[in-house]
C-alpha cells in the first residue's frame, strides 16, 4: 500500500481525528501542531495562542482507496470554514481552518475544491480556509492521541461537540466508513 500525507486544521484536533479515523482508506491519524514558529510546542502553549500553531491532524491515506479530494470533502463537511480563528466556542488562531499542502498537486486540488464550493454557494459566508505549504508537524502529547476513542462519553465536550460531527460524517459518508 502506498500512502500519502494530508495535514488539515479545522478547530479542535480531537474532532478531526475522531472522524478521519473512521474513513476507509485512512491508515493513521495523528493529532499535533503545525504552522507556528515556536520550536517543540506543547498543548498549553498552543492553547494560549502565542505560538502561531494550529491544532491539526496528519492523515496517512491510501490514494487508491480515498483521494485527497475525498478527504477535503469530509474536511469541509465537518467544520465551518467560514469563521476565521474559530470553531464553535473554540476561539483563537490555534482553531483556524487551514489546509497545509505537501505537494503542488495537493495545493491545486485544495484551491479547486475551495473554488468549486464557492461557486456552488455551499456556505452562506465566504470560505476563509488558509491554503499554505506544510511546515514542521509536531505530534501532540500522548494524552491527545485517540482522545475521542479513549474518553468519549466521559467528557461533555465530546458529547456536545464531537458526537454531532461524527454523526454528520457517518450519515453523509456511510459508504466510505471503515468496517467496524
Amino acid at each position: 500500500m502506498t500512502t500519502e500525507i494530508a495535514t488539515l486544521a479545522g478547530g479542535c484536533f480531537w474532532c478531526l481525528e475522531a472522524v478521519f479515523d473512521q474513513l476507509k482508506g485512512v491508515a493513521s491519524v495523528e493529532s499535533g501542531y503545525v504552522g507556528g514558529s515556536t520550536p517543540n510546542p506543547r498543548y498549553a502553549e498552543v492553547c494560549g495562542g502565542a505560538t502561531g500553531h494550529a491544532e491539526a491532524v496528519r492523515v496517512a491515506f491510501d490514494p487508491a482507496v480515498v483521494s485527497y479530494e475525498d478527504l477535503l470533502s469530509v474536511f469541509f463537511t465537518i467544520h465551518d470554514p467560514t469563521t476565521p480563528n474559530r470553531q464553535g466556542n473554540d476561539v483563537g488562531t490555534q482553531y483556524r481552518s487551514a489546509i497545509f499542502f505537501h505537494t503542488p498537486e495537493q495545493e491545486r486540488v485544495a484551491r479547486e475544491v475551495v473554488a468549486r464550493l464557492t461557486r456552488e454557494k455551499l456556505f452562506r459566508d465566504p470560505i476563509v480556509t488558509e491554503i499554505v505549504p506544510a511546515s514542521t508537524f509536531h505530534v501532540a502529547e500522548d494524552e491527545h492521541q485517540e482522545y475521542y476513542d479513549r474518553v468519549g462519553a466521559r467528557n461533555p465536550y465530546c458529547s456536545f461537540v464531537i458526537d454531532p460531527k461524527v454523526a454528520k460524517f457517518r450519515s453523509k459518508f456511510v459508504d466510505r466508513l471503515k468496517r467496524q
